[in-house]
């Protein structure tokens, strides 16, 4: 079941209906106004109310599994705790692709200043660097110019102590907060019993390995292919043109490996994930492979349409058929 519709109403409609679920999977706004939308910067993933609802809703011993950014990771796992969750753990998605989204210093020092520097040569653009000038920004100073077809900049000498500073690092990981809705019973066994939530599915998560027929013990954190080394951990690429599908506009789509990773790992056999900002859909597209029910919230209409579409198309054989 997918609702157009806002996460803190619809989620107390479900909590008055007396639906409950075993698992909450999200992707909820970072706070960090990403790309200057307007969804990312209004302050619900810091809400307690936020998390409370997700917690009615929960089995006892359910846990929730939430993206973030490295910067409001913590204002928002805050809340979660004090919605009434147990903190477990925190895992992260490591990838090398992440933008920095840092200030030349020297270059706006010299604009302060109003020095122009000497043409030292110049750069040709490529894909969103011909856009604004994104890229390697950090030593030099641009001008613009166009050569048929191709877009070049200037690159202009700094002219001040500052070449080379900039304002923020590259960003490599995303960390995702682990909770769990405490236990009614006396121990996690009894719980398991009576309502099957309060553990995490570790044998199917267990990564491959040639050294050990049943797999390695799944670990707290999940890579995009940084290094061989990493071959010990859960292994997923940044999402692709393809998966994201060609009229897909949300600017945050994550993998669906990664995402069928982190349901596999929480839900229970028969069991249902909620999904209350469900963006373009890619919680509800691994639980539908999975086998899993579903429920997923977006505000956003446009949003919304485009998770009816990829849901939709979903085969929930897919993984069998592959």
């Amino acid at each position: 079941m997918i609702i157009n519709g806002d996460c803190i109403e619809e989620m107390q409609k479900l909590i008055d209906q007396g639906v409950q679920v075993d698992a909450v999977v999200t992707d909820p706004p970072y706070e960090i106004g990403f790309m200057g939308r307007e969804w990312d910067s209004t302050g619900i993933a810091y809400r307690k109310e936020t998390w409370r609802l997700a917690w009615e809703l929960l089995k006892p011993g359910g846990h929730l599994l939430a993206f973030s950014a490295s910067r409001t990771y913590h204002r928002m796992t805050v809340a979660i705790e004090d919605a009434g969750f147990e903190i477990r753990d925190q895992m992260m998605w490591l990838y090398g692709s992440g933008f920095p989204k840092s200030h030349n210093i020297g270059k706006n020092v010299d604009k302060t200043l109003g020095n122009v520097g000497k043409v030292v040569g110049e750069k040709k653009l490529w894909g969103a660097n011909a856009s604004g000038g994104r890229g390697n920004q950090n030593k030099n100073n641009y001008q613009s110019t166009e050569i048929g077809a191709v877009k070049y900049e200037e690159i202009r000498e700094v002219c001040n102590e500052w070449e080379g500073w900039g304002t923020a690092l590259k960003p490599a990981h995303e960390p995702i907060a682990v909770g769990r809705k405490p236990i009614s019973e006396s121990t996690v066994a009894k719980n398991v019993l009576k309502h099957r939530t309060g553990a995490i599915n570790i044998d199917a998560s267990r990564i491959e390995s040639v050294e050990d027929v049943e797999g390695r013990f799944p670990a707290n954190i999940m890579h995009d292919g940084l290094h061989q080394d990493w071959a010990r951990f859960f292994y997923c690429p940044k999402v692709s043109k393809k998966e994201r599908g060609e009229n897909n506009k949300h600017p945050t789509v994550k993998p669906q490996e990664l995402m069928k990773y982190l349901v596999r790992l929480v839900t229970p056999k028969g069991g249902t994930v909620l999904d209350p900002f469900m963006g373009s859909g890619s919680t509800g597209m691994a639980a539908k492979d999975l086998g899993f029910d579903f429920i997923g919230i977006e505000k956003s209409e446009e949003y919304f349409k485009i998770c009816q579409e990829r849901i939709d198309e979903t085969n929930p054989l897919k993984e069998f058929l592959d």
